[in-house]
């Protein structure tokens, strides 16, 4: 029982830290855990503090960031507590939960603690939520960890929140959330890290396998190997054995089946030597079994949401610095081991310290759905790690409003039933529209397809129904297709949480295509006229598909999966679609727009279905306040070609920006032309009444209008901390050149004109030193300094030589501090 645990009992090295964390956590209500993989952070110190007096007898919840380390987390603790799982110690992931109201700590993916707090926005029954792993800065945490402090700040100063990590950047962290850290030193078994021969991103899976063999006769023990993505696991899968036929290799990924999962983790019970080929799924938390040596590609695949296009694509990238000291920390958690790494010192260099956050690369439709149904109206005003994208955010409200869920900014009706089915907001609201329709059977069903991955091969092509009619033959006959199992799987959660029976009768392909509709409004998609197989997306886009599928031909389509490529995309997943079934979703609209080809306003009405037009008319009347507003939004959009953006007004930006970094307790904007355009409704809507072309954009005189938007302190400071120029001794008035975001100002001026000069001109009150370019009298570089007394005494007399070999009728005095400058050219006497 809970009662009699020890942590004393347990030989990890996590024990020693956990009495400093249970003082500290009687008092502050946060704290950072910074403890190596292996030290037990995971397991031993939640049980440890199960029966602290703070939790009032109060649960503890601890967020895991993958479904498979939530599983055997919950399962390893509760073997130490010698309990039975779901009791005391348990888990819930999506579509399935092992607690008993007796559960005293719960294991959980992150995007559950979400709907805990949707249901109890004060999480009463919860006295501690720790966030584990929390490096990885996936978006579920960010928000999650965002919605938890608001819960502290307003309602429960007493909750507990624990942060931890191996590779957390726990400075930066301790700064924003105002928390102690606690380091444990671990007991990590010192790992021999070697770099080999760079793989080739075209044929990772090959390139690793290949270097792999001769390992295999170098070292004992099981290895463990880091691919990107399936395909370059089963590239070197299919390789290694053949060329290691005693040896037990073994994939481990997300889609795997739980035996498959639990055969790769544990040691093979014939005694058989594993190479484990594994994604970033054994970064962290699960610890695999006999590890001594580990490979490492550098490569990982992650989802990229692209604003401009409203989609994602799976992208391959370079590991970041803290995720490959992860992956080499997995060959010393039992012994002494070795890591191998398939990147060259020098491009190692170059790697990114901590992977960037989910947050800045993920679709946020789901999480603004989150934080509209919590209450907060304004995501921004939010505390957030690291503030979402304002672009990512505004087209995930306008594709909440395409939905129904939003509007103007506020959260519908629909939106809340929206909020109530635990999926993409994309999915809930083709799965209600499909219970109006009576097609639920249908609905959910797509929904599993769309959830999980393709069940067919590439060459089946590209129509949906295909997909429907193999999981219905699977439930009507048993007919297996590979990753079937799995999405009949969440069919029939999808159907228990409807509470209706399967179907298995044929399918009407055109209703495939109405409710894929529902979910993806902005991808119906029309074909062109004269284009085979090309198709105008109601996004605007063109995609195409292969010219032989049976697809290719069909009138209307609407899109499931499509990538987003420059130019032409392409449709991975798609169904035909009836024109007549559509007439719900045409609206039409006055459209008065800056067409910046024609260089004025367009006024006319349009009938569409998103950017596919129908039809239109011109409109003869519109008020003046909508062409206010047509400018402002051809300013957002583009607005860096429309104004007159000349080397003044990039000077002045770069101005304020640099203030704004190097002074962030003063009130400077931080500007940009970027931000300027996005903004240009708070600082330049009294100019634009009088536009009427092109040209007249020019015409605006930004530096004015930009001095004019500071209030008088700031444009009082502005002189004074970040000047235009500088007055040098010669008496020459030299420009400084400001850079973006606070980096170093340069000034560029002849190096005669600062003979006497000793001291580094520097701005910002002195604190921010220039970087001196000196110039020939030809106005050519010579010489960088940020220390001007260093150059005098040493560097001068080096640049001289050369300065006298090719200027020689110029003078170039032995002792250039005591010597006269000159403006221009002072001859030699």
């Amino acid at each position: 029982m809970l009662d009699n645990f020890d942590p004393n009992s347990f030989d990890l090295p996590v024990a020693e830290i956990i009495p400093q964390v249970k003082k500290i956590l009687t008092t502050d209500n946060s704290l950072i855990i910074q403890a190596p993989p292996g030290a037990g952070k995971s397991t031993l110190l939640p049980l440890a503090l199960l029966e602290e007096d703070w939790l009032k007898g109060k649960k503890i919840l601890m967020l895991e960031p993958r479904r498979l380390a939530t599983k055997s987390i919950a399962q390893r603790m509760a073997q130490m507590s010698k309990t039975q799982l779901g009791e005391e110690i348990g888990y819930r992931i999506r579509f399935e939960s092992v607690v008993s109201k007796n559960t005293k700590l719960e294991v959980i993916t992150e995007g559950i603690l979400t709907r805990m707090l949707h249901s109890d926005n004060s999480l009463e029954d919860v006295g501690l939520v720790i966030f584990d792993e929390f490096h990885e800065r996936n978006l579920h945490s960010e928000v999650a960890l965002a919605l938890c402090r608001e819960v502290q700040e307003v309602l429960r100063p007493d909750l507990r929140i624990l942060l931890m990590s191996a590779t957390i950047d726990a400075a930066m962290l301790s700064d924003l959330i105002q928390a102690k850290v606690v380091k444990s030193s671990g007991r990590q078994y010192p790992v021999e890290v070697k770099h080999l021969s760079e793989v080739d991103e075209y044929a990772i899976g090959e390139d690793t396998a290949r270097q792999i063999i001769p390992l295999t006769k170098k070292h004992e023990g099981d290895f463990l190997v880091f691919l990107p993505g399936q395909g370059d696991i089963k590239k070197a899968e299919a390789i290694l054995r053949r060329a290691l036929p005693d040896d037990l290799i073994l994939p481990l990924f997300g889609q795997l089946s739980p035996a498959a999962q639990q055969k790769a983790i544990m040691p093979d019970q014939n005694g058989k030597r594993k190479i484990v080929l594994s994604t970033d799924i054994a970064e962290t938390s699960l610890t695999i079994e006999g590890v001594k040596v580990v490979v490492d590609s550098g490569f990982a695949k992650s989802s990229k949401f692209d604003p401009r296009t409203g989609l994602s694509r799976l992208v391959l990238h370079r590991i970041s610095k803290d995720s490959a000291d992860q992956r080499s920390g997995r060959a010393g958690r039992l012994t002494a081991g070795h890591s191998y790494r398939l990147w060259t010192k020098a491009i190692e260099n170059q790697l990114a310290e901590f992977r960037t956050p989910e947050l800045l690369e993920a679709d946020l439709t789901p999480m603004v759905l989150d934080m509209k149904a919590w209450g907060q109206e304004d995501i921004r005003e939010m505390t957030w790690l690291t503030p979402p994208p304002a672009g990512t955010l505004h087209l995930a409200e306008k594709t909440l409003e395409a939905i129904d869920a939003l509007e103007e900014g506020a959260l519908t009706s629909h939106g809340k039933e929206i909020h109530k089915v635990p999926t993409h907001p994309r999915i809930a609201h083709m799965l209600l529209y499909a219970e109006k329709q009576n097609a639920l059977g249908l609905g959910t069903d797509i929904a599993a397809i769309l959830d999980e991955r393709d069940p067919l091969n590439a060459d089946a092509g590209v129509d949906l129904n295909l997909r429907i009619e193999a999981l219905r033959r699977f439930r009507d006959r048993g007919v297996t297709i590979p990753r079937i199992k799995k999405i009949e799987k969440l069919a029939a959660s999808y159907r228990s949480m409807f509470k209706i029976a399967p179907e298995n009768k044929p399918v009407d392909p055109w209703l495939t295509g109405l409710l894929l509709a529902y979910a993806y409004p902005e991808r119906i998609a029309a074909a062109r006229p004269g284009n085979n197989a090309q198709f105008q997306l109601a996004n605007g886009k063109i995609a195409q598909i292969g010219h032989r599928d049976d697809l290719a031909h069909e009138s209307w389509l609407a899109v499931a999966h499509v990538d987003a490529r420059e130019g032409m995309g392409k449709i991975w997943l798609a169904a035909t679609l009836n024109p007549k079934d559509l007439a719900p979703m045409l609206k039409t609209k006055e459209v008065l727009e800056w067409d910046r080809k024609k260089g004025g306003l367009v006024a006319h009405t349009e009938v569409r279905i998103g950017a596919i037009i129908l039809g239109k008319r011109p409109l003869g009347k519109f008020d003046p306040s909508q062409a206010k507003t047509a400018i402002l939004n051809a300013i957002k959009e583009e607005g860096e070609l429309l104004l007159d953006w000349n080397e003044e007004v990039i000077q002045l930006i770069h101005r304020v920006s640099s203030l704004a970094s190097w002074n962030p307790e003063q009130a400077w904007p931080n500007w940009s032309v970027a931000s300027l355009c996005e903004s240009a409704d708070e600082w330049l809507e009294p100019y634009v009444t009088q536009i009427k072309h092109n040209e007249d954009f020019k015409k605006l005189d930004l530096h004015r209008i930009l001095i004019s938007s500071l209030d008088f302190q700031l444009q009082q400071d502005l002189e004074k901390l970040a000047p235009e120029s500088l007055t040098v001794p010669s008496g020459s008035k030299i420009k400084i050149e400001y850079q973006s975001e606070g980096e170093t100002p340069l000034l560029s001026v002849r190096l005669q004109e600062l003979f006497g000069l000793l001291e580094t001109p520097r701005v910002n009150q002195g604190k921010v030193p220039l970087l001196i370019e000196m110039l020939s009298p030809g106005f050519k570089p010579v010489q960088l300094t940020q220390d001007l007394k260093s150059f005098w005494s040493n560097g001068y007399f080096e640049v001289k030589k050369e300065l006298k070999r090719r200027y020689p009728k110029h003078e170039w005095p032995e002792d250039p501090i005591s010597a006269e400058a000159v403006r221009g050219v002072k001859r030699r006497t």
